[in-house]
């Protein structure tokens, strides 16, 4: 593998003194800043130690399943610390579970995930490194993107040599695998063996450095098992916190509906940011901007203030996480459309238009939704019936799905509070 061109500390020089292993712990403690732990002690240390006197950047892995087609803010914790490890010299290997995704990570559940189709899967993982390289560096001696379909779709015999690496015991103490077993809820045989499959990812990439949630680290620490029931060195292991979502208590989840997509557009990025709870801006500041106050990470200020309002202080991280996202311009447009949509409750200046056809002279407004704004038809009904969705100056009532051409043609319809179209009959 070529030497990288961006990492000075980590030349050929074979042998390490007193003031390299010294420069390797400050580098550790650099690299490990901000994570909840850096597992074993020490271990971090070692790795850079060894890959410095063998002349080779760590092979740093991060693992995540296809099981949602966005990423969201809180997987850019994850990604934001693994870029660090890019500009430290070092390579990411970024592993899309599309094998794994179809048993399912039960890391923090209570009952058993919903199997997904493969062609969900695929379409999932279609969209994933496209994401991730938002965040990561795409050169390939900084990043390597990997399917665990390669090795995972292996063998019986295969398999059973995996299997016989950890003991049903061992799987067992995992905190959520407890809990069910002690109030006899049942436990699936896939779900049993996740963490192998996890583990197993880290021999077939020979990962250096394994990063995750805290909720993954049970299997972060099995991984070091299963490496060396291979006869590969046991991974370091580093394990980040978890982000609030919007809601400022659960975990962020598409499927709790309290996530900020880093796709979604400036706007709704803004916007969402901006229905954080104030509780939650130190958390957002300090896991995505790595601490520094919103101000000085690319957002600005008003002019003449030293300690902002609470609101103010609101606003400006959401300009940092647009302005990191997309762009500083972006991000001052983004600000613009909240003041005049929210603040002075007005129409968008520029709303995108929206085709559609009528069938019997009716426009089927779920439909439109679903495809303008990438939601289900289920989910779309739901908003309507629930008066989240407004034609005109209107709110839709509960069953009102199928509007006549004339009434909403050159209409605005507004799904939620930050989603408009402008519908034309096509």
């Amino acid at each position: 593998m070529a030497k990288p061109d961006k990492a000075p500390a980590y030349d050929s020089a074979v042998g390490a003194s007193s003031a390299e292993a010294e420069l390797a712990g400050e580098v550790a403690e650099r690299l490990s800043a901000g994570a909840v732990d850096s597992l074993p002690k020490g271990a971090l240390a070692e790795k850079l130690s060894l890959a410095r006197a063998e002349g080779r950047p760590l092979r740093v892995k991060l693992g995540i399943d296809p099981t949602a087609p966005d990423i969201h803010l809180g997987h850019a914790v994850v990604l934001a610390k693994l870029r660090q490890f890019q500009d430290a010299g070092h390579r990411v290997v970024l592993i899309v579970g599309d094998f794994t995704a179809r048993v399912g990570d039960p890391s923090g559940r209570s009952s058993l995930r919903p199997m997904l189709s493969e062609a969900e899967i695929d379409a999932n993982a279609a969209t994933f490194q496209e994401q991730a390289l938002r965040i990561l560096d795409p050169d390939p001696e900084r990043l390597e993107v990997r399917r665990n379909s390669e090795w995972l779709d292996m063998s019986m015999i295969e398999l059973f040599a995996l299997l016989r690496t950890t003991t049903a015991a061992q799987l067992l103490e995992r905190d959520d695998f407890a809990k069910r077993w002690s109030a006899n809820e049942p436990i699936s045989m896939l779900e049993l063996l996740y963490p192998l499959l996890q583990g197993y990812d880290s021999v077939a990439v020979r990962a250096d450095v394994e990063l995750g949630g805290t909720d993954q680290k049970f299997n972060l620490l099995l991984g070091r098992d299963v490496q060396r029931s291979y006869g590969q060195p046991g991974q370091a292991v580093l394990t980040m916190p978890i982000l609030v979502g919007t809601d400022g208590v659960r975990k962020m989840s598409k499927s709790l509906g309290n996530h900020i997509a880093i796709t979604d557009p400036p706007e709704e990025m803004y916007g969402k940011t901006m229905a954080i709870p104030d509780h939650a801006m130190s958390d957002y500041r300090r896991l995505l901007l790595g601490g520094r106050p919103a101000r000085e990470a690319g957002a600005g200020s008003p002019a003449g203030s030293d300690a902002l309002s609470p609101r103010d202080e609101k606003r400006a991280l959401a300009r940092a996480l647009v302005s990191w996202l997309y762009s500083p311009e972006d991000a001052a447009g983004a600000e613009r459309h909240f003041d005049r949509v929210f603040v002075d409750r007005e129409a968008p200046e520029e709303i995108e238009e929206a085709s559609f056809e009528a069938e019997d002279g009716l426009v089927h407004i779920p439909g439109v939704i679903a495809r303008e704004f990438g939601l289900s038809r289920s989910e779309s009904r739901r908003l309507i019936d629930q008066g989240g969705v407004t034609l005109g100056e209107a709110p839709l009532g509960a069953g009102e799905h199928d509007i006549a051409l004339e009434r909403a043609d050159g209409q605005v319809l507004k799904v939620g509070k930050r989603r408009f179209r402008r519908l034309r009959a096509g």
